[in-house]
């Protein structure tokens, strides 16, 4: 917490957390724009924010496109704001619209988390339907085999919320799944993908999730849903509680 927030207190750090907040996923050129500093200078400022998690960057053929990372923004939320707000509020109102402004040609969605566990632990719980009823409160079904199907089926028995079929398995590294409404699973347009990548960090796994090619008509409700997906998912594996989000 510490970190994140000396991070926040500087106001170049700030200016450049508005500009992903204005256009998310920029290379460095475009952020250094008016900036009255070098580019090293303004590289040092990205990459004190990485490593508080208030910044993800990827890359995206020979760019490297930085991202703002509202998890550690729900994190706090979590620890010192829900409490007295209605359970429902996902984020502090002044960084809430963190993907809006996007285009098709990048990625639409990456969220970095910090986990107090291991690989292996993380790996299961993305991958075992009577885990995932604890934090997302679906079951997520498949043989975990690539090109084998995948459905995240409702508690009640009555169907699936979303379908997709398996990308990428890298047990316990890398996961990968095309995501669709049921009605929608054979038009490639209404069809995006999920990608999970799992990385040790000391004691710690780094969890990058990326949802690329969102429909324009479902970012809204999938950005609210990874903030509360993966912040119940931290809670589960750090405390053995999931987050009550009502669901």
């Amino acid at each position: 917490m510490a970190q994140i927030f000396r991070a926040l207190a500087d106001p170049t750090r700030q200016r450049l957390l508005d500009r992903l907040h204005a256009d998310n996923g920029q290379p460095l050129s475009a952020l250094c724009r008016d900036l009255d500093m070098t580019r090293q200078g303004v590289t040092q400022h990205l990459a004190v924010l990485e490593a508080a998690g208030l910044v993800s960057a990827v890359r995206h053929g020979r760019q490297k496109l930085h991202y703002l990372n509202p998890v550690p923004l729900q994190e706090i939320h979590e620890r010192w704001i829900s409490r007295f707000e209605q359970p429902g509020l996902q984020a502090l109102s002044a960084l809430k619209r963190t993907i809006e402004g996007t285009t098709m040609d990048k990625p639409q969605q990456v969220y970095v988390t910090y986990i107090a566990t291991t690989q292996e632990k993380l790996w299961a719980a993305l991958t075992d339907p009577e885990v995932t009823t604890q934090y997302w409160a679906h079951r997520n079904i498949s043989t975990w085999t690539k090109g084998e199907s995948w459905e995240h089926q409702r508690l009640d028995g009555s169907g699936a919320d979303v379908v997709g079929t398996i990308l990428e398995v890298d047990p316990p590294r890398r996961l990968a799944h095309s995501w669709a409404l049921p009605a929608e699973a054979g038009d490639p347009a209404r069809t995006s993908r999920v990608t999970f990548d799992l990385e040790p960090a000391g004691t710690h796994v780094r969890l990058r999730m990326t949802h690329d090619d969102l429909p324009a008509d479902q970012i809204e409700e999938s950005r609210d849903g990874w903030e509360m997906v993966l912040s119940s998912l931290k809670s589960l594996l750090e405390t053995g509680k999931p987050l009550d989000f009502g669901w």
